[in-house]
Order: C-alpha cells, then sequence, then structure tokens
C-alpha cells in the first residue's frame, strides 16, 4: 500500500504535541501465520460457502436484524444532533405578530366624576435577529464534534452489521452440523441394532452369552440417548436464526443441509496495513477520538470573550391601516461581549475532562488497532490448526472404520470375542461424530477470518479517516453508504 494512503491514518491529530504521546503501535509487514501480499477487501463473502439458503438468510439479517435497524436509528439520532448543533452557526431569525385590545377604567385617569372608561386598540408587526459571532471557533468545534460523531455512528452500524452477519453465519454452521451429527447417530444407531441382532442370534446358538447381549445393548442405549440432544440444539439453532433475522419462530422456514455439500473458501488477508482501512471498528475509533478533539478545542475556546448581535425592527400603529406606515417603523441593534471572570472553576472543569476523555479515545483507538492485528492471526491461526485437525481426524476415522470391519469378519470366524468388537465399535461412533464437529469450528475459523478482515466493509467507500492535523472537517454529513 503506498505510504501516502497510511500517511493520514498512521499521523494522528495533534492533542497537546508537548504534553501528549500520540504514537500508535507498530504496523508489522506481514502477519505470522500467513505471509501475504497485497489483497482486495473481502466482498461478497456469504456466497462464498456455496449456500444459497445461507447467502439468503444473510441478506434477510443485513436488513431486517433488529441490532441493525437500532444501530441505524442511532444514526438518525446523530445526524440530528449534527443538525442541532451546526445551527449555531447561522444567525436565528424570528418573527413576531400581536394585536392588543385594552379596557382602561375611567378611574385611571381622572380623579373626579364623570369617570370615562376608555378603549384602545395596538397592532405590532416585527422581527428580530441575533448571532453569536465564533470569534474563537467554539460553535465550529461543537458542530465539528458532532458531524464526526454522526460519522462514527456509521462505522458503528457496520460493525453491528459485521458482528450480527457472523452470527448468522455461524448459527447455521452449527445447525447444519447438528444435521450431519443427527444422520451419523441414527446411521449408528441402525448399525448398532444389527450387530445387537447378530450377537442375539449367536445368543441363541450357545455362542455368544448374556453378557455380550447387554453390552450391546448399552451400546445401542447410548447412540439412542444423542438423539435428544441433536434435536434440541437444531430446533434451538433454528429458533435462533428466526430472530436473528426479524421473524417468529413460528413463520420462520428453514431447510438446512450438510457440511459436506458447502464450499470452504479462504480470503487472502492482504497486508496488515491494508487492514486498518477494512475494519470498521478501527475507523470508529479514530472518528470519535477526531470528534473529541474537536470537543477539546471547544472547551477551550470557552475561556474567551462571546460576542452577541442583537437586532429587531417593529412596526407599532394603533390603526392596522397605518402598520406598513414609514412612520410607524421602529428598529435597534445591539451588541454585547459577555466575559467569564470567575466560575469557580467550571470552565478548568470542562476541559480537563475533555482532555481526560480524549485520552481515554487516544487508548481505545490504539487498542481498536491492536485488536484487529491479534483476531486477524488467531483467525488464521484457527483456519490452520483445524484443517490439519480435520485431515487427522479423517485418517482417524479411516483407521477406526478399517479396525470395526475387521473385527466384524474375526468376530463371524470366532477369532475374537464380543468385547473387542464392542470396543472398536464405539471408537468409530465417537471417531465419525468428532469429524463432524472439528469440520465445523474449521467452517468456523473461515467465518471468524472474514469478521476479522472487515467482512466487505472498507473504507474506500465510507468517509474518510479524519484524523489529521491540516484535516478539513466536511460541512455536512455524508450521506448513508448503501
Amino acid at each position: 500500500m503506498p505510504a501516502a494512503v497510511l500517511a493520514p491514518l498512521l499521523a494522528g491529530c495533534v492533542l497537546d504535541a508537548d504534553k501528549t504521546d500520540m504514537s500508535l503501535p507498530e504496523i508489522p509487514s506481514n502477519f505470522k501465520a500467513q505471509k501475504a501480499a497485497d489483497a482486495p477487501a473481502v466482498s461478497n463473502w456469504p456466497r462464498l460457502f456455496g449456500s444459497k439458503e445461507l447467502a439468503d438468510l444473510l441478506e434477510d439479517a443485513r436488513s431486517k436484524n433488529f441490532d441493525v435497524a437500532a444501530a441505524y436509528a442511532r444514526i438518525l439520532q446523530a445526524n440530528a444532533l449534527a443538525k442541532s448543533a451546526g445551527a449555531a452557526l447561522y444567525p436565528v431569525l424570528n418573527g413576531t405578530e400581536s394585536a392588543t385590545r385594552s379596557v382602561s377604567a375611567g378611574t385611571e385617569h381622572s380623579e373626579k366624576p364623570p369617570f370615562i372608561t376608555t378603549h384602545s386598540t395596538n397592532y405590532s408587526l416585527g422581527f428580530s435577529a441575533s448571532y453569536v459571532v465564533d470569534f474563537f471557533g467554539k460553535n465550529r468545534s461543537l458542530s465539528d464534534a458532532a458531524n464526526l460523531n454522526a460519522i462514527a455512528s456509521r462505522y458503528d452500524r457496520d460493525v453491528v452489521v459485521i458482528a450480527t452477519l457472523a452470527s448468522v453465519a455461524d448459527t447455521w454452521l452449527a445447525l447444519v452440523a447438528s444435521q450431519d451429527r443427527l444422520r451419523v447417530a441414527q446411521n449408528d444407531i441402525q448399525v448398532a441394532q444389527r450387530v445387537l441382532n447378530a450377537i442375539n442370534a449367536r445368543l441363541q446358538v450357545g455362542t455368544a452369552t448374556a453378557l455380550d447381549t447387554a453390552q450391546q445393548e448399552s451400546v445401542l442405549a447410548s447412540q439412542r440417548a444423542n438423539v435428544p440432544a441433536l434435536v434440541q440444539t437444531i430446533q434451538q439453532n433454528r429458533n435462533l436464526l428466526a430472530v436473528l433475522v426479524g421473524q417468529t419462530p413460528e413463520s420462520f422456514k428453514l431447510r438446512g443441509g450438510s457440511l459436506n455439500a458447502l464450499k470452504l473458501p479462504m480470503p487472502k488477508t492482504g497486508l496488515p496495513s491494508q487492514l486498518l482501512l477494512r475494519r470498521p471498528d478501527v475507523a470508529s475509533a479514530e472518528t470519535k477520538l477526531a470528534a473529541q478533539h474537536a470537543s477539546v478545542a471547544a472547551a477551550r475556546a470557552a475561556f474567551f470573550p462571546t460576542v452577541n448581535l442583537n437586532g429587531t425592527l417593529v412596526t407599532n400603529s394603533l390603526v392596522f391601516a397605518n402598520l406598513f406606515n414609514p412612520n410607524s417603523i421602529s428598529a435597534s441593534l445591539a451588541q454585547s461581549l459577555l466575559q467569564p471572570i470567575f466560575d469557580g472553576g467550571n470552565l478548568e472543569g470542562q476541559l480537563e475532562g475533555a482532555r481526560g476523555r480524549e485520552l481515554e479515545l487516544l487508548e481505545d483507538y490504539r487498542k481498536a488497532i491492536v485488536t484487529a492485528f491479534s483476531d486477524v492471526e488467531n483467525a488464521l491461526i484457527a483456519a490452520q490448526q483445524t484443517a490439519n485437525h480435520e485431515r487427522l481426524q479423517r485418517i482417524a476415522v479411516a483407521s477406526a472404520r478399517r479396525a470395526y470391519e475387521i473385527t466384524q469378519q474375526r468376530l463371524s470366524e470366532g477369532t475374537i470375542d464380543v468385547v473387542t468388537l464392542l470396543n472398536t465399535q464405539t471408537t468409530l461412533f465417537q471417531a465419525e461424530d468428532l469429524l463432524i464437529q472439528v469440520r465445523l469450528q474449521r467452517f468456523e475459523a473461515a467465518v471468524q477470518l472474514y469478521q476479522a478482515l472487515g467482512g466487505g466493509f472498507t473504507l474506500e467507500d465510507s468517509p474518510g479517516l479524519v484524523i489529521v492535523a491540516d484535516a478539513s472537517v466536511p460541512d455536512q454529513v455524508p450521506q448513508d453508504r448503501q
């Protein structure tokens, strides 16, 4: 990646250059678990597993999930706050209109009778305007902070979207794996039943004992006992998926499938420096730090005088027809200055609090960067080791199946006892079930890697990085990304 692209990201903003260490964690040249060259951002990953049902579920979650909808609502709130904060940069103009009918008692105008009650009507139409001259940038800084927080809310929404998609994928994969385990368990039950039938046949002719029968019945019962837990897992994961896509379990339909029918794509990680442009949590932490930097500037500007300009233009008349006569017009223009002198340390406390919050967000930003690298490393390690684990477990299953077939043959020849058959049978059943669980872990590692890489998010399609010393803050909040 060109250095010019990374410079704004790594430069950081200036808090107090003589007091605050703004250095960021060292950016590695490669991930330890994978030597990778330049690679594009991960995109459209939900369809790379080869399941239309999974891809459709993820699209539904993107548009119907309640957490995603709530995150979008927070964007609307942040936009509204940004709009309110920006209003202080403009004059305030108000219009007034009044019509007053009054009656004065005669005793108010004369000490002796006759007392004559008087009636009068007064019409008034006017405009007033006020404007705070932002000499020291307080209002501009508050507006900038609100705009940046609005941008950060978009990144936060993307964080929720990615986490939701990963949760949907993991839940669906767990459901499919449970379906595979259920099919294997039901097949093992049939195998155990056939063995029991064979032992019972031998018992009838005196070549097997009641103990042999009881032991095989125990194996069969254990296999049957595994079924309810698997059925429970399937049903509960189906209900969880319904909630994740914004539906009630009763109206939710799901087919499922098999892990063996899925593809297992592994994305290219790219360079570690690219990761910082693909993680919305990093972008969010950075933008919030920039917003707080603007808040510090506003707290500092509060120590300086506030200049207010106020003007009024009013027409008054006892007769409505004269309301627009030039002689009915009166106007005023006033200027005032407010300089804080003593407030008991209120302004100092606000500035110190803003600086403390800025330091907190700086550490959050550093942590987000380090966490991003750690997430990818962990996902790469999981992907590599689960692949190795699956390969070894397949060897174990093949060996267990071969041993079971040999013991069946030897038992029919009468060269081994039933106990040996029971042991090899149990070993095979356990190895087959464990293979499915290991394969599930491998798929989950792939989802974890997609999530760690930003899951399709890229800063190139979003509001740009903003923490640079000479960055110009946008006057308007960018429109929401599609």
